[in-house]
């Protein structure tokens, strides 16, 4: 990262009273957790290309789900915070951010301390029953799994569990938006961390932070479709910017 950006980083933040933060899978692939766009990639492909990311799939046939998502929770239950997600849970500590705004279901900002945390697309944490709504740790669900029950049922009423995740072809929780976009517009510093902002309706948060005043960052490895309206843009390890060294 060139020192002129880190440095215009550092007064930023340093002038803020308000700060939110958007993340997407590029701050957590940094913490081993892979990202399931990359195409054909990853532990998502077998998922990704089987169609089992979607809700009508699911539903369909949940054994063939939880047989290939296996392997995959071990690599979210056993991931730990990095350098980024360290950095935003300090500055919550501060008193500085008004909250954190996640594209991601991996827990990882909680886990670094952060508590004010809207999961657009829910949390692989916790899982429910599709019938009775029944709630749990999703690791009482693939112990349930390791048993020999699959799909997995609820101990209440035997229904079905599911992650508490968003599938393609559900909406988003509309009071999970709302919020985001409440904060989105009564913030003066708007940090993107480590997503490609394709995806609608989150990617428009930084239009509605602009729009109300707020200075926006952009910070990913790659060029974003909202790079020419944001204030500062850096492309580059997320782990890197958050650097204490670089900025704090």
């Amino acid at each position: 990262m060139q020192m002129d950006c880190a440095l215009e980083l550092k007064t930023l933040l340093s002038r803020s009273e308000r700060t939110v933060f958007f993340s997407g899978a590029g701050i957590s692939t940094e913490s081993g957790i892979p990202d399931y766009r990359t195409p054909g990639k990853g532990l998502w492909a077998n998922l990704a290309s089987e169609d089992y990311l979607n809700i009508d799939s699911f539903t369909a046939n949940p054994e063939k789900f939880y047989t290939l998502f296996a392997p995959l929770f071990d690599v979210f239950k056993n991931a730990l915070p990095n350098n980024a997600h360290a950095f935003i849970a300090k500055r919550e500590a501060e008193g500085k951010t008004i909250s954190v705004i996640t594209q991601n279901i991996d827990g990882l900002h909680q886990k670094a301390g952060s508590n004010k945390v809207h999961e657009l697309h829910g949390s692989l944490m916790t899982s429910r029953c599709m019938h009775c709504e029944e709630e749990m740790a999703t690791t009482r669900v693939f112990r349930i799994l390791s048993k020999g029950g699959n799909p997995p049922k609820c101990p209440v009423c035997g229904g079905v569990m599911r992650p508490n995740v968003i599938f393609f072809g559900e909406m988003l929780p509309p009071a999970v938006m709302d919020s985001a976009v409440k904060d989105s517009m009564s913030c003066d510093l708007f940090i993107v961390t480590g997503s490609s902002l394709s995806v609608m309706p989150a990617a428009m948060l930084p239009g509605y932070a602009k729009s109300s005043g707020a200075k926006v960052v952009i910070i990913n490895r790659m060029p974003t479709p909202y790079d020419s309206m944001a204030d500062l843009v850096i492309n580059g390890s997320l782990g890197e910017v958050f650097k204490s060294s670089e900025v704090g």
